[in-house]
């Protein structure tokens, strides 16, 4: 299904073609280390939906420091555009019904190398990376196909100038890449992350002949799911590795609760030690002492600054002037995040002289249904839906306290950018957001998602509210949270040392 977010474009500033040949000798720098590409739909330097693309962005400049790592992307409209003269390294043979394609490269402004997939058919469209108003792209299983396929003819050595020794996959949409390894017999390494378990590129049986599959991995211990074809159980099979972005996760989906109907499998690679939880982390912009986002810059200590920029976001809601406590709801609109628990504990903080700010955009019935509690308390509820990540920033600063009462939550990122923010998150005990808020210190969590398990933790948030030493102890200490990148740089450097371990040749080159 469609995950409806905002779809963002970068600037062409940020982003340069390689001004030398591809076949240039390489750096001297970067001769020596592993080559990493690291696979995705989506990155933030280019386009983002959602947390992946976020990721995307930062894990990979930050495994630059021990890795030559490089990038690769679908070439949707925003990145081709930006880049009308952009280099073609290689040429991609078409494979059975995946279409050939070009392989650009391009650099960012910090020297991160992108390689983009050229296929007009493919990815220059509206809407998404995954789809439009009117549901999901008919042709995703050729569209991520391509991508994955991509990566593993990277390993083969597609680029005459670079060849990967390790494919690190993202989600559904990069997870044949390990399965085309296998099958052509390619012994370079691999590791999936799961960024979020329930979306798996389910697709007719059918539709294994025209990517090339080989009949017989139609089979459990192969790409069958119930009968489908699914691109992640084939990465979860193939893979030399697999993690979750968060280690409360990496436990959950071995469960028949939180497996998705995977959980024998993930049982079965966390039993061969080829499963581990890395929590992610947020980049340095996320800071409120520099951010040129808000109305007023501010920090620790600071409750003026704070106040500030809650008075600022009031006045951008249309709320009226109050100094009681400022909610606020970040988020994709969907059953996933709890909104309909969040709904529901609107009318607890009103009454309790609370007000409410959220933007967002997902499933109908809870855009609709936030525009009538803003309808019915105009004074107290502001709601936008849509999503500007300026305007998050500016609600994050504001807020006293964050609503994310989420069902699952394989990591999440708002709760962390909350309290680098002083904004004291409200979280259900799951996932990464068990792992990264801290009850009655950071934050707020409880364990039953239900209105009242929920609303329990909201009134705790309240009495808090009215206890100022108590509150300001809490947010100082939310805002002495760094979760930067380092830590999972250095965590997927040892897995990446293990999968270059388990038998596959690392092809060190001199320069």
């Amino acid at each position: 299904m469609v995950e409806p977010q905002a779809f963002h474009s970068a600037s062409a500033n940020a982003l340069r073609p390689i001004p030398t040949p591809s076949n240039a000798l390489p750096d001297l720098r970067t001769a020596l280390q592993p080559r990493i590409l690291y696979a995705t739909p989506e990155m933030a330097d280019f386009v983002k939906t959602g947390g992946l693309g976020e990721v995307a962005g930062a894990l990979p400049r930050a495994l630059r420091k021990q890795y030559d790592v490089r990038v690769l992307i679908p070439g949707y409209r925003q990145v081709v555009e930006a880049f009308p003269s952009m280099p073609v390294v290689a040429r991609l043979d078409g494979f059975a019904g995946v279409p050939p394609c070009d392989l650009g490269l391009v650099e960012t402004g910090d020297g991160l190398r992108i390689y983009v997939l050229l296929s007009p058919d493919l990815y220059e469209r509206d809407g998404t990376p995954y789809g439009n108003a009117d549901g999901d792209f008919s042709d995703n299983d050729l569209r991520f196909a391509r991508l994955s396929l991509a990566a593993a003819e990277i390993a083969q050595g597609a680029d005459p100038a670079w060849a990967a020794d390790l494919l690190h996959l993202n989600d559904w949409q990069s997870a044949l890449a390990p399965a085309y390894l296998a099958w052509r017999r390619i012994r370079v390494p691999s590791v999936l992350t799961i960024h979020n378990l329930a979306y798996q590129g389910l697709f007719p049986r059918e539709t294994m002949a025209r990517l090339g599959m080989p009949e017989d991995a139609f089979d459990m211990n192969g790409v069958e799911f119930y009968g489908q074809l699914s691109f992640l159980k084939a990465g979860l099979y193939y893979a030399t590795h697999v993690t979750t972005v968060s280690e409360t996760y990496a436990r959950e989906i071995l469960t028949p609760d939180s497996g998705c109907g995977l959980d024998g499998l993930l049982r079965t690679r966390a039993a061969q030690g080829r499963l581990a939880g890395i929590l992610n982390g947020i980049d340095e912009s996320w800071d409120p002492r520099t951010d040129p986002h808000l109305a007023t810059r501010f920090e620790a200590d600071d409750w003026k600054g704070k106040r500030a920029n809650a008075e600022s976001v009031r006045r951008q809601f249309g709320l009226a002037v109050s100094r009681g406590p400022l909610f606020a709801i970040v988020s994709r609109l969907v059953h996933q995040k709890g909104i309909d628990l969040s709904i529901q504990a609107a009318e607890t903080i009103v009454a309790e002289g609370g007000q409410l700010v959220a933007i967002g955009q997902g499933e109908a019935r809870f855009e609709d249904a936030l525009r009538g509690l803003a309808r019915r308390h105009p004074d107290s509820v502001g709601v936008h839906v849509g999503f500007e990540e300026r305007d998050a920033r500016r609600m994050f600063a504001g807020s006293d306290f964050l609503l994310m009462p989420s069902r699952f939550e394989p990591c999440g990122l708002a709760q962390m950018y909350a309290q680098r923010f002083g904004s004291l998150p409200i979280v259900r005990r799951t996932g990464g957001l068990a792992d990264t808020v801290e009850d009655g210190v950071t934050g707020f969590t409880f364990a039953d998602p239900s209105p009242r398990g929920f609303t329990g933790a909201v009134r705790r948030a309240l009495d808090t509210f009215a206890q100022k030493k108590r509150l300001n102890a809490m947010r100082r200490t939310a805002m002495s949270r760094t979760f930067g990148w380092d830590e999972a740089a250095a965590n997927y450097g040892d897995l990446y040392g293990r999968a270059f371990g388990n038998g596959a040749a690392l092809r060190w080159r001199a320069a």
